[in-house]
Formats: structure tokens, C-alpha cells, sequence
């Protein structure tokens, strides 16, 4: 007859239990509760919204683009539009307090700022794209430094609606279409807090990366 395998008792076996539970959440997908954090940064005080203008299918601009004529430019699709209304929606469900919306003079970043619904509009020539003209990077990212600093020293929140190359030289975040980043000033440095990556799933529940 073939000997019986032993029986370990439980007393025994919880510390395995245990490891085994540990290792399996270490490894479990974030949930969307743990996205609060980073609108928790928000709440934070001389903190502010980068934010990269909603989904526009495409690369930087067409030949013959015209500031002030959209039909030149590279536009929102119908998706970029909903997933702007649903990111402003988020915003507002939460009851985050935004004083200020500035916007790049760009059709697809200006519309982006108008559906996201949180007040009037500024148009802020230092938001606008420096895809094709990098020789002005550095005077444009000195130039927002210094509306950050000037909104600091007013109490004021602001979301500011930009491209990828200006958040990409202020911040070295390579953001994804209607990432917000959340800033604060450090010193001269802009302090990246927290990314908000829209879900493409539920906009009203971006994911957090680090």
C-alpha cells in the first residue's frame, strides 16, 4: 500500500497563505480608486493642470496651416472632442476649483479649453506649438515659468491647454493626447506631481502614472 500523504495543519500553512496573498497583490492591476491620488494632488495648494489638447489624428500640421483658419489646420476628431467633454466633466464632478483657462492659439487646443467647460478662455501665445519653430522653445517655456509664478502669487489655479512639445520642454513628460500633468512651481522648475492619462475606455476616470 502506498503511503498516505502527510497532512499539514492550517497553523502551518497560514505564513504560505500569507506570502502568497502578499505576492499576488503586488502584482493585481491598479484600480480606478487608486487613480485619487493624483486628482488628490489637485487639492494641493499653487498646484496647476498641463494639459495636451484633447485626440487630433496626425502630426504636427499641414503644409499651408494658418493661425486663425482651422480648415488649414490639423483638427479634433469626434472622438478627441467627447473625450474633452468627459475630461472637463471629471474635473467638475470632483469639484476642483480652476480660475483660469489659458489656451495655445491652435484651432485643436483652443476647442479642447472651450468643451472642457470650466469657464471663459484665454488665448496665451506662449501655449502655442514650437513643433516647427524649436528656436523659440526656450523663450515660450521661460514665458509660462513666469504665468505660473505670476498665478502663485494670486491664489489662482489655472489649466493650461498646450501641445506636446511645450509640455515635453517644460516638464520632460512625453504626454499622451489629453494627459493632464499636474505642476506646482519649484523655484524656476516646474515640479511634475502627478499624470493623469485618460482612459480610453471612461474618459471621467483617467489612470495615474507616476
Amino acid at each position: 500500500m502506498s503511503a498516505q500523504p502527510k497532512v499539514r495543519s492550517m497553523k502551518h500553512r497560514l505564513p504560505f497563505i500569507a506570502a502568497v496573498m502578499i505576492a499576488c497583490s503586488a502584482v493585481t492591476a491598479p484600480s480606478k480608486a487608486e487613480g485619487t491620488p493624483g486628482w488628490d494632488a489637485l487639492s494641493q495648494p499653487q498646484t496647476h493642470i498641463l494639459m495636451r489638447h484633447a485626440e487630433a489624428p496626425g502630426v504636427g500640421d499641414p503644409a499651408g496651416f494658418r493661425l486663425g483658419d482651422c480648415a488649414t489646420q490639423r483638427n479634433l476628431s469626434a472622438a478627441g472632442r467627447e473625450q474633452a467633454r468627459r475630461i472637463g466633466e471629471a474635473i467638475k464632478d470632483r469639484g476642483i476649483r480652476v480660475d483660469r483657462i489659458l489656451t495655445s492659439q491652435w484651432c485643436r487646443a483652443a476647442e479642447t479649453a472651450t468643451l472642457l467647460d470650466l469657464g471663459p478662455i484665454v488665448e496665451d501665445a506662449a501655449l502655442n506649438s514650437f513643433f516647427d519653430t524649436r528656436e523659440t522653445a526656450r523663450t515660450q517655456s521661460d514665458e509660462v515659468r513666469r504665468t505660473l509664478s505670476d498665478l502663485d502669487r494670486t491664489g489662482q489655479r489655472a489649466t493650461l491647454v498646450t501641445h506636446q512639445v511645450n509640455i515635453t520642454s517644460l516638464t520632460g513628460v512625453f504626454p499622451a493626447s489629453g494627459e493632464m500633468i499636474v505642476v506646482r512651481m519649484s523655484g524656476n522648475d516646474v515640479e511634475v506631481l502627478a499624470r493623469l492619462v485618460p482612459d480610453p475606455t471612461d474618459a471621467r476616470e483617467p489612470a495615474v502614472q507616476p
